[in-house]
């Protein structure tokens, strides 16, 4: 079941709180809900045994989406905003999110577009397979100005 929903995913950098504040912007004019979603994963490549004992990587998510939040708006978003911590792939979690959503935000990490393709990047995965409209924002840029090319929306 699809619903009024925009979903945006936050990793703490400055394009996905450009993504955050995008998909506010388009809450507000839309009367949409605002899911933020913050994915992490444990790193495959290192032992446990080299891990701090009170690591938490979902507490370590937690806060990264809180202080992004905060930090975009000033400790006062626009619109209600649900905050989400999941564990998995960024991809695949923003798209398993996009089966409930209207939109999927996510920014662009400044890569051209053959370059997102061979490093296989969230926003190419997510706007190849998620089951709603996926918007990549290159930059701050308001969603009254935002341009269709290539069957794509291009923020920026």
């Amino acid at each position: 079941m699809t619903t009024n929903r925009i979903v945006v995913g936050v990793d703490g950098s400055t394009q996905s709180a450009q993504a955050l504040r995008w998909a506010a912007q388009q809450a507000v004019r839309s009367g949409a809900t605002l899911r933020a979603v913050t994915a992490w994963e444990l790193p495959t490549t290192y032992a446990w045994a080299s891990w701090p004992i009170d690591w938490d990587p979902a507490r370590d998510a937690r806060r990264v989406l809180t202080e992004t939040i905060a930090k975009t708006f000033e400790g006062h978003p626009p619109v209600e905003l649900e905050e989400v911590v999941r564990e998995g792939g960024a991809a695949r979690i923003l798209i398993d999110e996009a089966r409930f959503a209207t939109t999927v935000v996510v920014g662009s990490r400044g890569h051209g577009r053959v370059a997102g393709v061979l490093l296989g990047s969230v926003s190419t995965k997510v706007s190849e397979h998620a089951t709603c409209p996926v918007v990549v924002v290159h930059g701050d840029q308001r969603p009254e100005t935002a341009q269709r090319k290539e069957g794509t929306l291009v923020a920026g």
